[in-house]
């Protein structure tokens, strides 16, 4: 799966927490929605740092939090293609291991079955 299509399909199925995505599906959104974020926020910070008109700013903090969808489910159906249940977000709670560890659970590859 390509990086446009998987973007696209984590938005569409941005409230599906069934089924399963592959790494590449996962990886491929996380770093194109990384990068939309990031130019959406440089952008607003640059051009509009000295005017009272934040558009872009605030079009990127619109983008942030509707990007929480998409990302909760394809991170779930992430876990369940690598055999793991969705309660292993939680994992991140833990101070300093816990990102490490659920970094490691993101990178496994898919079960079979």
């Amino acid at each position: 799966m390509g990086p446009i299509e998987a973007f696209t399909t984590a938005w569409r199925k941005s409230f599906t927490y069934g089924g399963k995505a592959t790494r590449s599906e996962y990886w491929w959104f996380a770093l194109l929605d990384t990068i939309i974020y990031l130019i959406l926020l440089i952008i607003g910070t640059t051009i509009f740092a000295n005017t009272e008109n934040g558009i872009l700013l605030g079009v990127a903090m619109i983008y942030a939090i509707a990007q929480i969808f998409p990302s909760l489910s394809i991170t779930v159906r992430r876990l369940r293609d690598s055999g793991k249940e969705w309660v292993w977000i939680f994992i991140n709670l833990v101070p300093f291991i816990g990102g490490f560890w659920f970094l490691y659970l993101l990178v496994q590859p898919s079960v079979v079955g």
